[in-house]
């Protein structure tokens, strides 16, 4: 059985997105492009409503790339479960009120029993104190924490 991977909005806006003259976000491109084709064979790859929302914002074209990027990938609802377990997080102080979204990302993929989310945001989701905050809370809660982590880790990983 394939492990399972929960690709958060970040990952596929890097993904689609016109090369950018920043060198930390080209190189974020960069390791998302090398990711991808392994991500679709080698994993079960997920996606959310929300991922499927915050995607087909902005742009048309480049919302069409995004959706077009994605749509391999199963979608997964945001049930009354997922909400309330979105609202613990924020509660909790796990995500910023501010940023229902991802405390969102994190509570479908722990109901459903995905075993890592995949993003580049690191000022909500993919930074140390975050992520204790954030496994404290699902656990206190009675599901497994996904692993939050970047593309980049997930390369290591597979090295």
């Amino acid at each position: 059985m394939k492990q399972t991977v929960y690709i958060e909005t970040t990952v596929v806006s890097y993904l689609t997105a016109r090369p950018s003259s920043d060198p930390a976000i080209a190189e974020h491109q960069r390791l998302t492009r090398a990711l991808w084709p392994r991500l679709l064979s080698d994993y079960d790859t997920y996606v959310s409503v929300l991922v499927l929302q915050e995607a087909g914002r902005g742009n048309p074209e480049q919302a069409q790339q995004r959706l077009e990027a994605i749509h391999p990938m199963i979608p997964l609802d945001a049930t009354d479960e997922v909400l309330a377990l979105a609202a613990q997080i924020i509660a909790g102080g796990g995500i910023p009120a501010e940023y229902p979204e991802d405390a969102g990302h994190v509570a479908v993929a722990a109901v459903n029993g995905i075993e890592v989310i995949l993003t580049w945001n690191f000022a909500h989701l993919n930074n140390p104190f975050t992520r204790m905050r954030i496994r404290k809370i699902v656990e206190e809660a009675g599901y497994a924490c996904p692993e939050i982590c970047s593309p980049e880790e997930l390369l290591e990983e597979d090295r």
